[in-house]
């Protein structure tokens, strides 16, 4: 409203007269109005009385990344289940498209009806500026915080580093290097930040010098476990954020002559077909990837429909699942 009415050059309140469809607004200046609503793609006024139509249209997809296993679940999930909806989608995908400015103009898409953004890297201002123009769009894992009316599905990044740690401790380790992701998203600090709870839950302070951020990914993963592996003393077990960097890591520690578990635990998060394709294989949490997708379009459905949201931001529960590239620390016990 505050678009239309600068560039309609009246009071927000007029604008929500006419949007309104209220008297007191003189002809040319209801002309004036509407065609700056015309002119943003934003909805015009809507009809005084009776039940808004469902918003038709075809669903933007976008995935800025490689469809690896991660995001390729969570895509074929989300476009499953549209597809039961009788919904089209339109994929944006791939990390050649990170950059392009496609937010701005989806409002003024007449063939899109709303989108799902998959760990969007455009900045929170964008989100809250797409949010604004009533465009229905629901993120998934969101990389940064989001205000509370722009909705979101993620995983419960906190509660399941907590538990990975909690079963750690539990096998008596107290030294655990961690293999974090970027600073920047919103995941690897929750992901932190129960790690560190699980610490404090048995008297232990978060050490920063445990801590490397980086990339997800093998390559990153192996560069910062051979880091920490080259500590002393060394830690005993290895957390990484990520089911790919804690295959880096088990390189790492065979490079350096060491055993998994009898040396140093090494455990991940995602639960990847990956993790069960290691020698040993992956003590990891798992996400519910796919269950992520269909709630993002179970969210979206609701809101092209004009549906109120009771939840905005939806945290899906992962599950700690163990294997045997975890074990209590030598002697521990005995």
């Amino acid at each position: 409203m505050r678009d239309v009415a600068e560039a309609a050059g009246v009071s927000l309140a007029t604008v929500s007269r006419v949007v309104n469809q209220l008297g007191g607004i003189t002809p040319e200046t209801r002309r004036r109005v509407q065609q700056a609503i015309e002119e943003l793609g934003l909805p015009g006024p809507r009809p005084r009385g009776g039940t808004p139509k469902p918003v038709e249209g075809a669903v933007y997809v976008r995935c800025p990344y490689v469809l690896t296993d991660y995001f390729g679940l969570i895509v074929s999930s989300i476009a499953e289940t549209l597809d039961r909806h009788g919904r089209q989608v339109v994929l944006n995908a791939g990390e050649a498209v990170a950059n392009d400015p496609v937010l701005q103009s989806l409002p003024s898409q007449r063939s899109i009806g709303g989108a799902i953004l998959i760990l969007p890297p455009e900045p929170s201002e964008d989100l809250v500026r797409l949010s604004s123009r009533r465009f229905p769009f629901v993120v998934v894992d969101p990389r940064t915080a989001l205000p509370r009316d722009i909705p979101s599905v993620s995983a419960a990044h906190h509660a399941g580093a907590r538990q990975l740690t909690t079963y750690l401790t539990g096998l008596g380790h107290t030294r655990i290097g961690v293999i974090a992701g970027p600073r920047e998203w919103l995941a690897a600090d929750a992901r932190l930040s129960g790690h560190a709870a699980a610490l404090a839950d048995v008297g232990i302070l978060l050490d920063p010098s445990l801590v490397r951020h980086d990339e997800p990914t093998t390559a990153h993963g192996y560069r910062a476990a051979g880091e920490l592996l080259d500590l002393s003393p060394r830690p005993t077990a290895l957390v990484a954020f990520n089911d790919k960097a804690a295959v880096g890591a088990l390189r790492a520690a065979s490079e350096r002559g060491l055993s998994v578990p009898a040396d140093v635990s090494i455990a991940g998060f995602d639960d990847l077909d990956l993790a069960r394709s290691t020698t040993p294989q992956l003590t990891t949490v798992r996400q519910p990837l796919q269950e992520m997708g269909r709630m993002a379009v179970s969210l979206l459905i609701r809101l092209l429909e004009h549906h109120a949201l009771e939840a905005l931001h939806i945290e899906l529960a992962t599950e700690l699942v163990v294997r045997g590239s975890t074990g209590p620390v030598a002697g521990f016990g005995s």
